[in-house]
């Protein structure tokens, strides 16, 4: 079951995946192919994120990107961001 409301309380990257991590404890992994703006970017522009609405989005302003911290556990990339698209 996913909350109503799962809030990110930080992330990170490795070549391939953004890891964020939950105020539960728990760590969600998503493969980068699904944000090409985020594996297009390099790691200073990556790191330039903010936490919205008290972690339940997370958005880069350079990139123009937004992620939902819900649609990454629900596992529905098509609701992750703007410019998620299939590989």
């Amino acid at each position: 079951m996913v909350p109503e409301n799962p809030r990110a309380t930080g992330l990170r990257f490795t070549d391939d995946r953004l890891f964020v991590d939950l105020e539960d404890g728990r760590e969600v992994g998503v493969p980068l192919e699904w944000f090409p703006r985020l594996r297009d970017a390099g790691p200073t522009e990556r790191a330039d994120y903010r936490l919205m609405g008290g972690g339940v989005g997370i958005h880069w302003t350079a990139l123009d990107e937004d992620v939902s911290v819900r649609a990454l556990l629900t596992a529905m990339p098509a609701r992750l961001g703007p410019t998620w698209r299939r590989p």
